[in-house]
């Protein structure tokens, strides 16, 4: 009997995430695993045929195909970050594929291993199958020896070793070969170590313990009222992004996905900014999720305790790697749209909002009576130090929030977040009874808003501007209110939401700037910056208007509930990196704020 191929999917980021906090994996519609950096986020992508193949097709992929298949249907077990998908053939045959990081506690401690669990079941009728596992290492470049045992494969080569071990034929498994599924199969994909137990018998435990983690984790959020299954998911999602080892939070899973086709707009985003990481903390402990604020200030202390008061760049590796030297690979690229790019140029830049992210970021720790481990004096004393760098470089040019690449100025958003690292100094010493640093931060705050609103309001029009002196109109304006720096009744805030709404809005949409940059004028609009405006508008009192475009940007949500970076206002297809911790952001703030209060139902 031949073998049918199942129904060809266009590229596209229709893609579930699988993770356990020490990497991530992308699956795609059919069941097939095209993404999957090891041993870490910012690894070797072994799996890499989401940016295309220089070899044979297939190459870079994990598959598990059924005969004849014409479609699926895909979702997370509730609550969870387990993947379930059911594929279908015109026969009435059909099985489920199971897909998940191991994640839990066992021991007194957390076991997150560098693994992958896929268990594949009949649904229904006879179905027959083929497993497709080809690792590639070096980007791709570099094809693996293969070596078996009675109950697992090896691939081996550039240093590393990937070990599957599977209750079925390995000789199928190896050659590819279509056979009859006549019961459960499980394939644990790890380092090269033996497993302790059966592979079915290990697979399904790990399957309960790790839904069990992540059920018990959900319950413990506080969540709002409406819109909890896209803020559960968006939650499990940034946690999914964090690298608990260090404490670091990557802003996205891949690399290269452009922000638009044909754009070269294609960057790493695998390494964890200062900025991102300060916005998945904010949302995550509107929803009482305090372990990953206190994990990323371990972080924090060590970026501060390597810059010593000095310049801090944008970004680290998620391991506090300083040099991110940019590259690019042998790879065709997302839909073919290269370069295909590995590590960032943004770590030479200066971009001064940082101090006030890394202030921000550790700010609420010194208030908040539940954490294990409560910030004292000497930590107060090193955050000093980014303070005295904030208020230095708080009128000084920088490559500003959108990291422009050939340009500098002295950008308002980053005046703001220098501006917000006094004003919370101010506060944090104040609850220390420490009355003359809380003074002294105090009055540099009120410098640094003096000279904001003198250099950054533009009377012709009517609108505070993307930097001083300046003409154009910028996103990042809309967070004046969210940081405190204007109330959301102060007339100039609200005149600047209007001038940004007329002039960076395309539909429910909002776009960064219109300005041309390094590459030209944006296409597509940005996410985050829709959240922000989705927020400034609530704020302003303009809250059913916030809910329609905050709904908007839920329908632009994949079949699972994730988005990416971009979006295409015309057609709502997405773009940019993913899942982009941004946007994910964005929709738990919009829920919190949008939200009835559960005051309305009980």
């Amino acid at each position: 009997m031949g073998w049918t191929p199942p129904v060809k999917l266009e590229p596209s980021l229709d893609l579930a995430m699988i993770g356990n906090c020490s990497y991530a994996g992308l699956i795609d519609r059919m069941g097939g695993l095209v993404w999957c950096c090891l041993p870490r986020f910012d690894g070797d992508p072994v799996f890499h045929s989401l940016l295309g193949t220089r070899g044979d097709e297939g190459d870079g992929r994990f598959a598990i195909e059924l005969d004849g298949a014409v479609r699926s249907e895909q979702e997370y077990v509730p609550n969870t970050a387990i993947v379930k998908t059911r594929i279908y053939d015109r026969s009435g045959n059909a099985i489920e594929l199971t897909d998940f990081a191991p994640r839990f506690t066992t021991k007194g401690r957390m076991f997150r291993p560098n693994a992958l669990v896929r268990r594949v079941r009949t649904l229904s009728g006879h179905p027959r199958i083929r497993v497709r596992c080809r690792p590639r290492f070096a980007w791709g470049q570099r094809v693996p020896d293969v070596t078996f045992g009675s109950n697992h494969i090896r691939w081996v080569g550039n240093g590393t070793i990937l070990r599957l071990t599977t209750n079925a034929s390995i000789t199928y498994v190896r050659e590819e070969t279509p056979f009859l599924l006549d019961g459960p199969l499980s394939f644990y994909l790890g380092p090269d170590e033996s497993l302790t137990d059966h592979p079915e018998t290990l697979c399904r435990d790990f399957e309960e313990n790790t839904e069990l983690h992540w059920r018990h984790w959900t319950r413990r959020l506080g969540l709002p009222l409406e819109y909890q299954e896209a803020v559960i998911r968006a939650a499990i999602t940034l946690k999914l992004c964090t690298y608990e080892e260090t404490g670091a939070i990557i802003a996205a899973a891949t690399t290269s996905i452009p922000e638009a086709h044909g754009t070269q707009r294609n960057w790493d985003y695998r390494y964890c900014w200062i900025r991102d990481a300060f916005f998945v903390v904010r949302a995550l402990n509107s929803l009482s999720e305090m372990e990953t604020m206190e994990n990323y200030l371990r972080y924090l202390n060590n970026v501060v305790a390597v810059t010593g008061g000095g310049h801090v760049q944008p970004l680290f590796g998620i391991g506090l790697e300083e040099k991110l030297v940019e590259g690019f690979v042998d790879l065709p690229g997302y839909r073919g749209n290269g370069p295909v790019r590995v590590g960032n140029q943004a770590y030479e830049h200066f971009q001064h909002d940082v101090y006030g992210q890394i202030v921000l970021a550790a700010s609420q720790a010194f208030f908040d009576k539940r954490l294990l481990h409560q910030p004292g004096l000497d930590d107060f004393r090193r955050l000093e130090m980014v303070g005295e760098r904030a208020f230095a470089m708080h009128d000084q040019p920088d490559a500003g929030i959108w990291e422009l690449r050939t340009r500098a100025r002295v950008h308002t958003s980053s005046s703001l977040m220098c501006w917000a690292a006094c004003d919370r100094l101010a506060k944090i010493a104040n609850q220390f009874g420490l009355t003359d640093r809380s003074r002294f931060w105090a009055e540099r705050a009120a410098r640094v808003h003096s000279t904001i609103c003198q250099r950054s309001w533009n009377p012709g029009k009517n609108a505070f501007v993307e930097s001083f002196e300046g003409n154009d109109l910028d996103a990042s304006l809309l967070l004046m209110a969210e940081v405190g720096f204007l109330p959301p009744n102060d007339p100039r805030f609200i005149a600047t939401v209007d001038r940004i709404g007329e002039t960076l809005r395309r539909g429910n949409h909002l776009f960064r700037y219109h300005a041309a940059d390094d590459f030209g004028a944006p296409e597509n609009a940005f996410n985050i910056c829709t959240f922000w405006y989705i927020d400034a508008l609530a704020r302003i009192g303009r809250k059913e208007e916030a809910r329609e475009i905050y709904e908007t940007m839920l329908a632009c949500r994949n079949h699972v509930g994730l988005l990416s970076e971009d979006t295409t206002p015309a057609t709502g297809e997405l773009w940019g990196n993913f899942p982009q911790t941004y946007s994910m952001v964005g929709i738990i703030n919009g829920a919190v704020r949008l939200s009835k209060g559960w005051e309305s139902v009980i």
